[in-house]
């Protein structure tokens, strides 16, 4: 008899841990973009004791990600999906990122919503970046969650001129992701299955690392400094969260975003309505 099988994608630090995590006595299935970062992560794994198969895949094609959905299905019933793969500002253009952590994730939510089995779950790792902007126009949302996934990137509001920068990009693709989650939550219960989204603070991977000793470094670390918990995360951090999600325990929570940042949020929100050295009335 078939193992159940839990696809991983994304080879990073966060997917790593999630897989550690779920992956007992399941095959675990790895996706990432690197051939190089596949075979070490691969290789942790399985030195660990994992029954670990492999899958190149790039996730903003179309036919690639619908490759990896019908190759984790061949290898036993997928009963959890967890799509961690994506590229921070630093590391992408402006298209770059749209490409990979907006459509690269919508692709993922249609191509496993059709393989998943009855009783299943998933996790999008998104970002609080998400959140920092606060809701976007009521339309600007409603096209972000429900245009079908071959239109998505030809909105106008996403040609790269009108988003700007790669952390405009960034932020809105990360909005989307948790908006393209709770519209799949739909088609996903159809099939008797759950996705759920996990928005990570500032979390020690080798992303982050980038992005702290990028331009906006100080800034990261006086948001970690005023969160509630005072620290950066662990990608164990994010494991455990994930583990609910996807486990029984959370049978009644699916389209939901979870904001797992330490409570950088909450202090950037506070900040922004009580400010420093200014009492509250």
């Amino acid at each position: 008899m078939d193992k159940d099988v839990v696809v991983i994608i994304g080879a990073g630090g966060i997917g790593l841990a999630i897989a550690r995590r779920v992956g007992i006595g399941r095959t675990v299935l790895l996706a990432d973009y690197s051939d190089k970062a596949l075979g070490v992560a691969a290789e942790q794994l399985r030195g660990a004791g994992h029954d670990v198969s492999t899958h190149l895949v790039d996730v903003s094609e179309h036919d690639a990600v619908a490759r990896l959905a019908d190759a984790a299905a061949e290898l036993g019933p997928v009963t959890q999906v967890v799509h961690s793969a994506g590229v921070s500002p630093v590391q992408g253009t402006t298209e770059q990122v749209l490409h990979v952590d907006l459509l690269g994730t919508a692709l993922v939510l249609d191509e496993f919503a059709r393989v998943i089995a009855p009783g299943g779950a998933g996790v999008v790792i998104s970002s609080m970046a998400g959140h920092m902007a606060g809701a976007y126009p009521y339309d600007t949302e409603r096209a972000l969650a429900t245009t079908p996934v071959a239109e998505l990137l030809a909105l106008p509001f996403l040609a790269p001129e009108k988003v700007g920068d790669s952390g405009a990009a960034y932020a809105l693709s990360k909005r989307g992701n948790a908006l393209r989650v709770q519209a799949a939550a739909v088609e996903w219960g159809r099939h008797g299955a759950r996705i759920n989204c996990i928005s990570p603070g500032i979390i020690s991977t080798p992303l982050a690392q980038d992005e702290m000793s990028g331009p906006g470094g100080e800034g990261y670390r006086q948001m970690i400094e005023t969160s509630a918990a005072g620290r950066i995360g662990t990608p164990d951090d994010v494991a455990e969260a994930a583990a609910f999600l996807l486990g029984h325990q959370a049978g009644f929570i699916t389209g939901s975003d979870l904001l797992a940042d330490g409570g950088v949020i909450a202090a950037l929100r506070t900040a922004q309505v009580w400010p420093v050295g200014r009492a509250q009335s």
